[in-house]
């Protein structure tokens, strides 16, 4: 049993926080899964996307019976002002599929699950719509999973991509169950010289986006995130 569970989408996301951890592979449900264990907590990345997420949070709740289970990862910035490694705690969680929405106590800023991966014009609809800061597409997966195990939920988020970042489709290098296709990726952008730049600045958002969360994680464990004693996630804020 673990106290804390993590459900992550990628390994790269919390690289450093898992380089020395134990990895156990393990099977739920018909899916496979490698869940990396800490001292008090123990790590499971599902892969992008809605169901991915909840199938790993359902996994780990299921196999270890943690007291409390984060969303953790990479968002992207719904407002110019959001810059890429800024860390959130979200004190509000919205799905944008159904409107249905996870409120935590503490916290800073509102966090919207979006079903894809979200250019400028659709960050402006969200944030208008939802008065939100940040999107991501995992986190009301993990808060909805929790809720019906009846496991204390919380999200911690690290902005990877900003505001006016475009890029083309991405759903394409994604599998279907959430594995980032990382040599289709790289064959799709070497053949466009004019994408270089945007691939450049999205890696490069994206390691410090993974540093940032990382040192957020690390920071806040003595011995682990937060117990059960207490759940409410709003110890951790904005840097």
């Amino acid at each position: 049993m673990s106290r804390v569970a993590i459900v992550a989408a990628l390994e790269r996301e919390v690289k450093r926080l898992i380089k020395v951890w134990e990895l156990r592979p393990k099977e739920h449900g018909g899916y496979a899964f490698r869940f990396f264990e800490g001292q008090d907590i123990v790590v499971v990345c599902g892969g992008i996307g809605t169901e991915p997420a909840r199938r790993a949070a359902e996994a780990v709740m299921a196999i270890y019976s943690p007291a409390i289970v984060y969303s953790v990862g990479f968002a992207g910035a719904l407002e110019p002002g959001v810059k890429a490694g800024d860390v959130f705690q979200p004190s509000q969680v919205i799905n944008a599929g159904d409107g249905s929405r996870v409120s935590l106590s503490g916290g800073n800023g509102i966090l919207v699950s979006f079903g894809a991966v979200a250019g400028p014009e659709q960050k402006a609809k969200l944030r208008d719509s939802y008065s939100a800061q940040l999107v991501d597409m995992e986190a009301a997966a993990v808060a909805r999973a929790a809720q019906v195990r009846g496991v204390a939920f919380g999200a911690v988020k690290a902005i990877s991509d900003e505001f006016d970042f475009a890029f083309p489709a991405m759903e394409r290098f994604v599998s279907a169950n959430g594995r980032f296709l990382e040599a289709r990726f790289a064959l799709f952008a070497a053949l466009r010289p004019w994408l270089w730049w945007k691939v450049w600045r999205l890696a490069s958002n994206s390691n410090r986006a993974s540093e940032a969360l990382c040192d957020r994680l690390i920071n806040s464990m003595s011995p682990r995130i937060q117990t059960a004693s207490n759940p409410a996630p709003g110890a951790m804020q904005r840097q």
